[in-house]
């Protein structure tokens, strides 16, 4: 039976470890199934992105989407930040390092900010509940002082836009995610 672990510092994120079964041929895991999830999304497109060691993506967040992220090669130390107003974890920062050798998920909810360092070359598949929405892709700065995220990279490879996210109280109201609000 895979191990689902709700997170103990954010609220509504969760951390799968699932079943790994292998023998001379190979392996199989079963990565991921809906009703591991209470919030019941539904995961309707797939993704993959390859990072160069050093890169970092995020911090990230939306207000509708959730998404799903799976390593399949390499290291990566995820970041999450709870933005959510009304949440009981509002403000809780979190690291998760996944690896593709070790079968590890994570399940993050709307509003939670995300980010990730590549701490290798790295291909990630991640899974999200909703179609690209330009007016849904928002961001955190990745260093703002106040989230306090150890990326674990020095001289990280960064985006012109995950260099301009603003910090967290520079955040405009209307954009701020709330917390309980199903959408």
């Amino acid at each position: 039976m895979p191990e689902i672990k709700p997170s103990e510092m954010i609220t509504d994120v969760v951390v799968v470890e699932p079943d790994s079964h292998g023998d001379e041929r190979g392996r199989f895991v079963e990565t991921y199934r809906r009703s591991w999830f209470g919030l019941g999304r539904e995961m309707i497109q797939g993704n993959r992105t390859e990072k160069q060691a050093g890169a970092i993506v995020g911090l990230h967040y939306h207000l509708h989407q959730a998404d799903y992220w799976y390593v399949l090669r390499g290291q990566a130390r995820v970041i999450l930040h709870d933005l959510r107003v009304g949440s009981p974890t509002d403000g809780a920062t979190l690291a998760i390092d996944l690896d593709g050798d070790v079968d590890r998920g994570v399940f993050i909810p709307p509003g939670v900010a995300h980010g990730f360092a590549s701490h290798s070359d790295l291909l990630m598949w991640y899974l999200v509940d909703s179609y690209y929405n330009p007016a849904d892709e928002l961001g955190v700065a990745w260093d703002d002082p106040d989230i306090a995220a150890v990326w674990g990279v020095t001289d990280p490879v960064l985006s012109a836009r995950d260099q301009d996210n603003p910090r967290r109280v520079e955040l405009k109201a209307g954009l701020l995610p709330h917390y309980g609000l199903r959408t």
